[in-house]
């Protein structure tokens, strides 16, 4: 009981904490598209309402307080929401596994995350690409333990989202440094993102490997005890994207991305996305399961 006080009491700091990120930034309201109303699901359209599904705060995407969700998702999906003439309500789950089974059953539309785009999971859902990520380490200040690569995350107690695409990378290093003759990663899965680096601002994990955006949001917040390290590594990854999430074969695949288009092209999508201080993990065209497609 007491663990989960102390892990209400920090989520909280970190919600109050939230507005400091942003800037300050007057969003462009949309004017309804009748072309993608039009392209909506009968229901949806008659309705009026679509239901987005997230796991918990995943800032500066997501940061939810109670019922209520801000950061660069809450924004965009009010922008798309005008756009398609529908309101876009938000609903949240525990866990990845969770959203996704969730979609999959038609329960909520859609997840706008974002969501990172694997090929193994594009077997049973589509991913609509909307920005670019990279994976890297949240350490103490002054880095202690010298994390600065996968290789070097051997013998040390490394925390990660469960389910989520850095546990299954951690996992497999964890044989490797056995094979190597290492002591092997000590890995430590959470539900999610906040409880994390709580883990670590607490010591008892000597650094959260995870997406580089959300890591930058925490860093900033921590006031000075913890830093960034592995920036440009690959750290088991290639190209890196993440997006909405759809069933596979969804119609609303195709119609979240000219939408997604139209925010980028008529500059919304910049303006949130600055406001978020996530310029550097923009997207110039948004696309349908990016991963794994040859560049030309």
């Amino acid at each position: 009981m007491q663990s989960k006080f102390i892990t209400s009491v920090a989520l909280l700091g970190l919600m109050l904490a939230a507005p400091a990120m942003a800037q300050d930034a007057a969003i462009p309201k949309q004017e309804m598209n009748k072309e993608l109303n039009a392209r909506l699901p009968e229901k949806i359209r008659t309705e009026g309402n679509m239901v987005s599904v997230n796991n918990g705060s995943f800032p500066p995407y997501e940061i939810v307080t109670g019922t209520e969700m801000t950061g660069a998702s809450a924004d965009l999906t009010e922008a798309l929401g005008q756009l398609l003439g529908v309101r876009i309500e938000h609903a949240t789950v525990g866990g990845l596994p969770a959203l996704l089974s969730g979609v999959n059953s038609g329960r909520y539309q859609f997840a706008f995350g974002p969501v990172g785009d694997f090929k193994t999971r594009q077997e049973a859902n589509d991913f609509v690409d909307w920005v670019q990520e990279f994976v890297v380490f949240a350490v103490q200040k002054g880095n202690p333990k010298g994390i600065v690569s996968l290789d070097t995350a051997c013998g040390n107690r490394i925390a990660v989202m469960a389910g989520g695409s850095a546990e299954k990378v951690i996992k497999a290093q964890v044989e490797k440094c056995v094979a190597d003759g290492k002591k092997p990663v000590e890995v430590q899965s959470y539900t999610d993102q906040p409880s994390s680096i709580l883990a670590v601002r607490s010591k008892r994990a000597d650094a959260f490997f995870s997406s580089q955006a959300p890591l930058t949001y925490f860093v900033s917040q921590a006031n000075g005890q913890l830093e960034l390290t592995g920036i440009g590594e690959k750290n088991g990854f290639d190209d890196l994207f993440q997006g909405a999430v759809v069933p596979k074969g969804s119609p609303l695949g195709e119609l979240l991305r000219d939408a997604v288009k139209v925010l980028i092209d008529n500059g919304t999508y910049d303006v949130i996305m600055k406001k978020w201080g996530l310029e550097n993990n923009t997207i110039k065209t948004p696309g349908i399961n990016l991963v794994g497609v040859e560049k030309k």
